[in-house]
Formats: C-alpha cells, sequence, structure tokens
C-alpha cells in the first residue's frame, strides 16, 4: 500500500517545519530571533525595505522599547517614584496600543491585534532613541527638538504601516488615537 502524493508533499512541508525551529540549536534560534527584531528596527528608523515585515508579528521588540523607555523615565524619578513611574509607564504603553488597536478593529480596520500592537511598539523606538538623547541634553529647547523629532518619526513609521489596513472614510477616527497614544509617550519623555 503506498502513501497518496498530497499526504507526501504534505508529511514533506511538516517535517520541514519542525526541522527548522525544532531541531535547531537555541543559540540559532536566539540568533533568527535578533536578526529579525534588528531588521524591523531598521524598517522603522529608515523606511525602506520589505513593507511587509511587520506582518509577521512579534512581541519581543515591542518589549525590549516599552523596557528601555521605561527604565529611561523612571531612572530620572525621585527615589520613592522610580517603581511608580516605571510601572506607569509601562501600562500606559502596552494599554494604550491595546486601545489603539480595538479602536482600529471596531472602525472596520483589517488587522490583528498582535500585528498592531507589534507595529505601535516597533514605531516607538524614535521616541526611545529621543528619550536617550534628552538623557546627555539637558537643555529644554534641546530636548524639545529631540522629543519632536522622535514624535514625528514614531507617527510617521506608524502610519505607514497601520494607514493602508483602515478604510478610507474613517482614517481620521482611526489614526487620531496613534497621534494621540505617541503624543502621551512624546508628553512623559519631556517632563521626565
Amino acid at each position: 500500500m503506498s502513501i497518496p502524493e498530497e499526504n507526501k508533499i504534505d508529511s514533506q512541508i511538516n517535517d520541514d517545519f519542525l526541522e527548522s525551529s525544532l531541531d535547531e540549536p537555541i543559540s540559532q534560534t536566539i540568533l533568527r530571533d535578533v536578526k529579525m527584531i534588528g531588521r524591523k528596527f531598521k524598517r522603522v528608523l529608515i523606511f525602506r525595505g520589505d513593507k511587509n515585515l511587520l506582518n509577521n508579528w512579534d512581541l519581543w521588540g515591542p518589549l525590549i522599547v516599552c523596557l528601555i523607555l521605561s527604565v529611561i523615565l523612571s531612572s530620572k524619578a525621585a527615589d520613592e517614584q522610580t517603581q511608580l513611574i516605571f510601572a506607569g509607564v509601562f501600562v500606559i504603553i502596552w494599554f494604550g496600543a491595546g486601545v489603539v488597536t480595538v479602536n482600529a478593529l471596531l472602525l472596520g480596520g483589517k488587522v490583528s491585534f498582535f500585528q498592531s500592537v507589534c507595529v505601535l511598539g516597533y514605531s516607538l523606538f524614535p521616541l526611545v532613541i529621543s528619550a536617550v538623547f534628552s538623557i546627555f541634553f539637558r537643555h529644554i529647547i534641546a530636548r524639545t527638538v529631540f522629543v519632536l523629532v522622535g514624535f514625528v518619526w514614531s507617527v510617521t513609521a506608524s502610519l505607514g504601516f497601520i494607514s493602508p489596513l483602515i478604510p478610507k472614510n474613517k482614517k481620521t477616527l482611526a489614526l487620531y488615537p496613534v497621534f494621540l497614544f505617541y503624543f502621551t509617550i512624546s508628553w512623559l519623555i519631556l517632563v521626565q
């Protein structure tokens, strides 16, 4: 008795998938994931490359961005407020990304929840760079310029990914919360 040809193909596809993901060493898996995160950060920073890169969502990059920003903002707080600031920034980022995503979905956007959270999280990277610069440049005008550039960069990066997924007649309703989300994070960086 022989195996039908289509079952052989399915079996081979499954064997290839299992071999490439489960049988590889952990160091190779971590290296592959780190490279993917780096490509996504690069895509956000230079606006070139694979436009569908963030369709393959992950939450590692947004988690890293969120942790770095939370640490930066909490490091400048008074000793009794560091934990509160860290937790507050962490919650604002994840809750805000969730609210923006649910809003886009309710308005008929063709985006998955985690894909949208991924895009919003990776697009925070320019604001993290602004936060790092604001540590070294304490003058308010320099900090304002850095945060303003990071804000515009973050909004532009996220709109490039999210805008095509929203119905044309509801773009303003869907994109205003994105603007407000990044404005809130920018304000937190500026007043640190």
